[in-house]
């Protein structure tokens, strides 16, 4: 009886991981992106220790 239970469970635990797999995808896009343009690159965001230095 207990290796009926313990058969069934195992089975029921494949089964589920199974329903669970999702194949990995593969992106083109850059991970990391790196801003060339140096202080003041046209955007609007300053971080707050430089605000309060006046660099911005």
């Amino acid at each position: 009886m207990r290796s009926i239970f313990l058969l069934l469970s195992v089975a029921l635990v494949v089964g589920l991981a199974g329903c669970s797999y999702d194949p990995a995808r593969v992106s083109t896009e850059p991970l990391v992106i790196f801003d060339d343009d140096g202080h003041g690159g046209g955007g609007d965001f300053c971080p707050p220790g430089q605000a309060k230095k006046g660099n911005c």
